[in-house]
């Protein structure tokens, strides 16, 4: 998805591609463009400043430093890793003068003398005019495990090193890497002379060991930054604002692109804006340059000189961009204005109700019944929340005059329409308006509000009234935090609710909710309609900017092909001025008949971006392959793409045909975990008979390969041995299939289960049910594993009971659930857990989430065969489901 510059210095917001209504009800369609604001000292377009450009050469007559290249492959935090570095010391360097320190990711890229960057020429040029002190750089290139076995590949582990958020990387650098690199070095440990720096992920890697570690670097040089949902980066404006009260020390420069990518991780551009406002907002020094370009280091190497000289002068101001609300005179649509010509519908106030979902809590709500409701047709719903706000019909929102109009004008269905006020604690006082559970209700993320109305309200309204159930016929709506408890129950139960209404909505951090962008990107799209308004003017506070995270929203359903709507002004504020205007408009969109062709732009992923968008074939859902199972487990394929599977209380082992999906039973066996080897012979596990064995597909065979072991799964190497997961004694064991011999390979896993080895035989992964992540080992010859590490971070389900604390993440239970794990061809990782199957690329960078076919059973393994091996079959309690997919993209 593209970016296209436009300047207008009075606007300063971005506007994402998709349909946008300015200021009027038409429509208009426009490219995802930028407006930027005039920003402090903003920078030329198109010419960098001369002083930059000769910074950048090599001048005559200045001393040039020494540039010493090393190797590193001592590193304990990211084990069996390999990286080259090099170090530059000024020529004004002097032993006895402790010298400023700065620290380089994908370093060799920056120290390159004719690339992007060009750094140690900038820094001969800059400390010879004396704008810099001397200075040392270490330039540290990313790990990569280096492959032992023949035919194996290399693998990258810079993602799960930069990308990362926690200190893992920070302890690296300060405790493993810079005490090698540096040596005998005097550099400065006044972290306002310490600086990180690094590009795209690397950029979010600075900004992350500065952050961790300010008593180590007080500066972050950070260019077209990956401040998305790589690894979870989306989260630092909500950490940012948190520190207003005690702000980090730290001096932070921003750099990005107007052309940057908008992909499945997120859009780099809104990312780095909404970084800036969390830094202004929160007091920190920083300055953001937007820059022509998108996500290269040349628009950043140009202006790298003048980065520097800001970085490092303390007195440099910072960059301010103003928040503007305005207060426009406001008067009603005139569909929200009743006439004496058109039908009214009735507005019944219900009994007080108090609920179970949320106990304690007591609401108003009411009914509003259109005069063309007819008992013998099913009737569409909306469902609004802060109801009595909503249908007031003297107010701002008068809905019930609204939904009069565009019924009888058939913009809309007879609809009926339920407004709900938020709970309140029948055992307190209420001051003045407010209700005590509403940021409860609406802003926590999970199902409990979908609950409340799915199990008590909505049954109590088909007591009278005859609603339609299907999806498409019911929406929801709401403003502000009404909005986003809108949008989740749409989310949690698309199966009920397939439109959505959204008004400045609360897609911020007040209970998680800033998660969503990230969410929507990696989920398989879910059957929605959404149409959001929201101005510049929103708010700007500890919670979150309203209008960029609105802004994020709508990009992030616009990559992904729903069918969205966004309304915007210049101005106003975080009130219903602009979105009731607009509301009527707004409702035509969303109760239009027409069908929605989703427009998919993945030109913006880059090589290795392995998005849903390009894996998932348009038509193509889950099918049955067999039901009514006692319990489904163990698929596997052959080499000719047919599935097999057990039946584990039958007990069978069945083959599926790839070409007319016939079923033969192999073997009347019960297994948990079943592959074939290189030999043609099928491994399975026995747990509950302490024992692996041996099956031959053509005739049942079975033959003991080892025994005294509790096996749950396994992976079978080409080189004659098996790995197995024995999860309740924490083991990944390795047998020698030639002799059955038993040596554990690896422990400590809270409950290691699902197992798969990468197409190349050199990595194998190892799914956790107890835990957090899936882990990655190499493997070596002869089996022996080691580079152990975290790499795929698995989502997690929200707990139901945990706490929804304000101002915090959702509360998440720590077990993943992870289970039967698959590879494809293009070496994707899929694996079942509690949410559905995830899916990772070579990597372990979450791709994204299919959930389960059926969410009320157990998923528990998943496997790629049929034709091809293009479809992923999964073991879902008692049925077998199976998907085709676009496996080679």
């Amino acid at each position: 998805m593209k970016l296209a510059a436009l300047r207008n210095p009075g606007i300063g917001m971005f506007l994402p591609k998709l349909s946008i209504s300015r200021g009027t009800p038409s429509l208009i369609c426009l490219s995802l463009f930028l407006l930027i604001t005039s920003f402090t000292n903003p920078l030329p377009a198109d010419s960098p400043d001369a002083s930059n450009q000769a910074r950048r050469e090599i001048q005559e007559g200045v001393p040039q430093g020494k540039l010493t290249r090393g190797v590193f492959e001592a590193s304990k935090m990211f084990p069996g890793t390999r990286r080259d570095y090099a170090v530059y010391v000024p020529a004004q360097y002097q032993s006895d003068q402790p010298a400023n320190l700065m620290v380089f990711m994908d370093g060799l890229n920056y120290a390159k003398p004719n690339g992007a960057y060009r750094v140690p020429t900038v820094l001969d040029n800059m400390i010879a005019d004396g704008t810099l002190q001397p200075t040392i750089a270490v330039f540290v290139n990313p790990g990569t495990i280096v492959a032992t076995k023949p035919d194996a590949k290399n693998r990258s582990n810079r993602s799960f090193e930069y990308d990362s958020l926690g200190d893992r990387y920070a302890t690296f650098l300060i405790d493993e890497f810079l005490p090698v690199a540096l040596g005998d070095l005097n550099v400065a440990t006044d972290p306002k002379q310490r600086a990180v720096a690094g590009s795209s992920s690397g950029g979010i890697c600075a900004f992350t060991v500065a952050w961790e570690r300010p008593d180590q670097f007080g500066k972050v040089l950070s260019h077209i930054g990956s401040y998305t949902n790589i690894r979870g980066g989306w989260e630092y404006p909500g950490l940012i604002r948190k520190t207003k009260s005690n702000p980090k020390p730290l001096r932070v420069y921003l750099q990005d692109g107007r052309d940057d990518l908008s992909n499945l991780h997120g859009s780099w551009p809104l990312g780095n804006r909404d970084m800036a406002a969390a830094l202004q907002f929160a007091g920190y020094p920083y300055k953001f340059v937007m820059t022509d370009g998108g996500h290269s280091g040349k628009w950043a190497g140009e202006e790298l000189p003048a980065a520097l000289e800001w970085l490092w002068d303390e007195e440099a101001e910072s960059t301010h961009i103003p928040h503007v609300s305005t207060k426009p005179k406001w008067e009603p649509h005139p569909l929200a204005v009743a006439r004496k010509d058109v039908p009214q519908g009735t507005v019944t106030e219900m009994p007080i109700w108090e609920s179970k979902v949320f106990p304690n809590t007591i609401r108003k709500w009411a009914i509003y019944v259109p005069a063309q409701y007819d008992p013998s047709t099913p009737a569409a719903l909306m469902v609004f929340q802060d109801g009595e706000r909503m249908r007031d019909t003297k107010g701002r929102w008068r809905i019930p005059t609204v939904l009069d109009n565009l019924i009888a004008s058939g913009d809309m269905p007879p609809t009926i329409a339920v407004f709900l006020d938020p709970g309140h604690d029948k055992n307190k006082p209420r001051q003045g308006k407010k209700s005590s559970n509403r940021g409860f209700e609406y802003d926590s993320l999970g199902d409990r509000y979908s609950r409340f109305l799915l199990e008590e309200i909505l049954p109590e309204v088909e007591k009278q009234y005859n609603l339609s159930d299907d999806p498409k016929m019911r929406a929801i709506g709401g403003s502000s935090s009404g909005a986003i408890c809108a949008f989740t129950v749409a989310w949690e139960r698309p199966d009920q609710f397939g439109k959505v209404y959204s008004s400045v909505g609360s897609f911020v951090n007040l209970r998680g909710g800033d998660a969503y962008p990230g969410l929507i990107r990696k989920t398989e799209p879910k059957p929605i309609r959404i149409t959001m308004s929201d101005t510049s003017g929103d708010n700007d506070n500890p919670f979150g900017h309203w209008p960029i995270a609105n802004l994020r929203m709508a990009d992030a359903l616009q990559y992904m092909g729903y069918d969205v709507r966004l309304d915007w002004a210049e101005g106003y504020g975080h009130n219903a001025d602009y979105g009731s205007y607009q509301f009527p408009a707004a409702m035509k969109w969303l109760w239009r008949n027409e069908s929605h062709t989703p427009q998919i732009d993945t030109s913006d992923d880059l090589r290795g971006d392995l998005t849903l968008l390009n894996l998932l074939i348009p038509g193509e859902d889950w099918e049955v392959v067999a039901k009514d199972l006692g319990f489904s487990d163990a698929p596997c394929s052959d080499n000719e793409g047919n599935f097999y599977y057990c039946d584990m209380r039958a007990p069978a082992i069945v083959r599926v045909d790839a070409k007319d999906q016939s079923k033969t039973t192999i073997a009347k066996e019960s297994v948990s975990g079943l592959m074939f080897g290189p030999d043609g012979l099928m491994y399975a596990c026995q747990g509950s008979q302490k024992r692996v064995i041996s099956i031959d597909p053509n005739n049942g065979e079975v033959k003991i390969i080892a025994e005294d072991v509790a096996p749950n799964d396994l992976a079978v190497t080409d080189d004659g041995y098996l790995f197995i997961t024995e999860t309740r004694t924490h083991h990944v064991t390795r047998i020698n299939i030639a002799t059955g011999e038993k040596t554990i390979a690896d422990e400590g896993l809270v409950r290691p289960n699902g197992i798969a080895l990468s197409n190349d035989g050199g990595t194998l992964a190892v799914s956790d049910h107890g835990g957090e992540v899936t882990w990655t080992f190499r493997v070596n010859p002869e089996g022996i594993l080691d580079a152990k590490m975290p790499t795929m971070p698995m989502r997690l389900p929200i707990d139901p009971q945990g706490e929804f604390n304000f101002n915090q993440p959702p509360p998440y239970l720590t077990a993943s659930k992870g289970d039967g794990m698959a590879v494809d061809k293009k070496g994707r990782y899929y694996v079942t857990s509690a949410v559905g199957v995830q899916i990772f690329d070579p990597t372990g960078r979450p791709c994204g989430v299919l959930p389960s076919p059926d969410p009320t059973k157990p998923l528990t393994s998943c496997f790629l065969a049929g034709p091809e091996h293009s479809h992923l079959y999964v073991t879902n309690g008692p049925t077998i489901f199976r998907r085709q997919l676009s496996v080679e993209k």
